[in-house]
Parts: structure tokens; C-alpha cells; sequence
């Protein structure tokens, strides 16, 4: 099989498997009992935090707040954005969010919130947009690091110190769940997800910077600082550390097969590529004129090839997101996505491209 589908989610690495498996048969105490196997735990949960800190700043001084474990990115942006103690305030986001934002969004611009959002489209300097939008009513910025559809990536760091100069009081919350362990990080809240980097399903993280208030979305036994009651997962938050400590993002080894993709890719008549330059090489998107995204996936299946026609949360619905980049309805009914880890490979590129000119002949005819 040729798996080219890594954004909508990875194989857990052998760290983490082995990590999973090594705290269900010795770290399998709960994290708040007060004997020898609950300090076990948490001693765990403690290192795994750690580890998040560090990867958030990518190489630099590891961010100070706390870090809650959660099932996921879907609860960690909801946790984010219903929790931040709105006021009510304007909220500035973008065209391109990710569901389990843009719904929330939605549901609070019904309670009363203004709603801003921009497009990657409209602006040659996003960010700087962004920016301009904040003034003394807005309470929220809400925008992804890397968009998962395309690969498009924001200077986060940029964008955190522009809101900040504009309003301190503004709250930034960044769903990282494509960009965390590849660019740099910074926020007030930011969002990750487990399944993204070679971690398992039903883990993630929510940072909260060191004097950011947040209410719980759910209430129990008060674990977390009562900030998210429950039992910790102790197993997939150790499988998570193990995950953050082996991954390592080459840059310009994703560019070279995204290089290779794209000279395959002009050889084909009526192709568009709709990643461009400020995109991440590991995500590439691209439309086969006059093929549809379901016949064209359908068509690799039977090839053992995984690719997607964007987020997977969409379920083939056609995507709403490319149009935030400019891409026709018609192309977006045409989108490809593929995307890479480092297990894949030139030969991997080729057989897929070679595939993919197939499936066109054929119902191009």
C-alpha cells in the first residue's frame, strides 16, 4: 500500500506503540491515587507536558503554561474558544479554519459575537491583515498554523506579537494541529493533536499561556487543574511524548518529493496546483480538470494509492476551504490532496503520477 493520506492522519511510529504498550503493563495506575503507581502516572502526565512545551517552540526556550491533555484537537478548540471567558468581543478569524473551529465560531456569533473573516485570497500579506483587523473591541483571533487542505502556513510568531501591539487584552488561539513540531509557535492558546505526528487517536493538548484564564468544558473530579476532569489516558499520553521526541520534520526532504510530484504533474494536461509558495511541501493540492475528486480517488484505490479531496472530516463533500485560496467550484470538485511523512518515498511519487495520467486517459476520453 502507498499511503499518501498523512494529514488526515499518520501510523503510530514504533516509539509510540512501544511507549503505549510499556505504560499498560507498568504505568497503569490512576494519576490521582496517592500511592506508588498514582506518583508513577503522574510523574508520566508531567514529563509528556514537557515535552509538548518543547516542541511548541520548536527549538527555542519552551513556552511557560500549562498544557491539558484531551481526547484530541476537536476538544481542544472547543475548549479554546467556548472556555477563553469571552466578552463578547469581535472575533477576527480566517476563511480557512478547520471545522472544529469554524462551527464554534458560528455558534458564537449566534450568542451575540462580531465575526471577521478573512481570506487567504484577498491579501498578499496575511498576516499583516490579520493583524490590521484587531482593534479595542476584539476579545479573539482564531487562526490555524498550517492549513490542512493545502499546506499554506502562517507566521504564527509574527501574528501573536501584531495582535498583542495592537490590543493586549486580545486572546490568540492557534489550531497547530498540521503546523506543531514543523514551524515555530506562539499563542495564548494553541491546539494539538496526537494522530497528526505518529502518535495514536483520542490524545491531544491544549497550551495555556501562563496567565490566560480558561473555563472547563467539562466538570467531575477536577484532574488537570480542573481544567479537564477525567481520567488521564496515561497510556496514549505516553505514546504521545514518545512521538514528539522521535519526530523530526525534514524540510527539504518533503520538498524534494514535492518537486518530484510537481514535475510529474505538469506532464498532465489541465492540471492545477493549488499549494503555492507559502505552502508547506508536505501538503500538496492540485486539481484534475475535467475528473472528479470521488472517480479519481475511487480510481488509485484500486492501485493500493491513499490520497484524500481534502479534509477528511468533510466526508467528499467538495471543499468550502479552497475557495478561501481562490479555487474555483469546479476545481475544487477536481482536488487532490496528497500528503507526506517521511516513510514515503521518489518511487511511491512516480507510481502515483504514473496512476494518476492512467486514470485521466481513461475518463477523459
Amino acid at each position: 500500500m502507498i499511503y499518501l493520506d498523512n494529514a488526515a492522519t499518520t501510523k503510530p511510529c514504533r516509539e509510540c506503540v512501544e511507549a503505549v504498550s510499556a505504560a499498560m503493563n507498568d504505568c497503569y495506575g490512576n494519576a490521582s491515587s496517592l500511592h506508588k503507581m498514582g506518583t508513577v502516572s503522574i510523574n508520566l502526565i508531567s514529563r509528556a507536558k514537557q515535552a509538548v512545551l518543547k516542541g511548541l517552540a520548536l527549538g527555542n526556550p519552551p513556552l511557560e503554561g500549562e498544557v491539558i491533555f484531551t481526547s484530541g484537537a476537536t476538544e481542544s478548540n472547543n475548549t479554546a474558544l467556548f472556555g477563553a471567558n469571552l466578552r463578547k468581543g469581535k472575533i477576527v478569524t480566517t476563511a480557512m479554519e478547520h471545522p472544529s473551529v469554524a462551527r464554534v465560531i458560528d455558534k458564537l456569533e449566534e450568542k451575540g459575537s462580531e465575526v471577521v473573516r478573512l481570506a487567504p485570497k484577498n491579501y498578499s500579506d496575511f498576516e499583516g491583515a490579520l493583524i490590521d483587523s484587531v482593534d479595542e473591541k476584539t476579545s479573539l483571533v482564531s487562526c490555524m498554523a498550517v492549513n490542512n487542505e493545502t499546506g499554506f502556513a502562517v507566521d504564527v510568531k509574527r501574528l501573536y506579537k501584531g495582535v498583542k501591539v495592537k490590543n493586549p487584552r486580545t486572546l490568540v488561539h492557534i489550531d497547530a494541529v498540521q503546523g506543531f513540531l514543523k514551524i515555530p509557535l506562539d499563542g495564548d492558546l494553541i491546539s494539538v493533536s496526537g494522530h497528526k505526528i505518529h502518535a495514536s487517536k483520542g490524545i491531544g493538548a491544549l497550551y495555556i499561556k501562563k496567565g490566560v484564564t480558561v473555563s472547563p468544558l467539562l466538570f467531575g473530579g477536577g484532574q488537570q487543574k480542573n481544567l479537564r476532569s477525567g481520567t488521564e489516558a496515561v497510556e496514549l499520553i505516553a505514546g504521545f511524548e514518545a512521538a514528539i521526541n522521535a519526530y523530526r520534520y525534514d524540510y527539504e526532504y518533503f520538498s524534494a518529493l514535492k518537486e518530484k510530484l510537481l514535475a510529474e504533474l505538469v506532464k498532465i494536461k489541465d492540471i492545477s496546483i493549488n499549494s503555492g509558495e507559502k505552502c508547506l511541501p508536505n501538503i500538496v493540492n492540485f486539481s484534475v480538470r475535467g475528473v472528479r475528486s470521488e472517480n479519481m480517488l475511487h480510481s488509485l484505490e484500486q492501485y493500493d494509492i491513499c490520497v484524500s479531496s481534502g479534509s477528511a472530516c468533510s466526508k467528499g463533500k467538495t471543499s468550502k476551504v479552497l475557495a478561501a485560496f481562490g479555487v474555483s467550484d469546479k476545481d475544487a470538485d477536481s482536488a487532490v490532496r496528497v500528503s507526506l511523512c517521511h516513510n514515503n518515498n521518489e518511487e511511491e511519487i512516480a507510481f502515483l503520477c504514473e496512476k494518476i495520467t492512467e486514470t485521466v486517459k481513461r475518463i477523459r476520453r
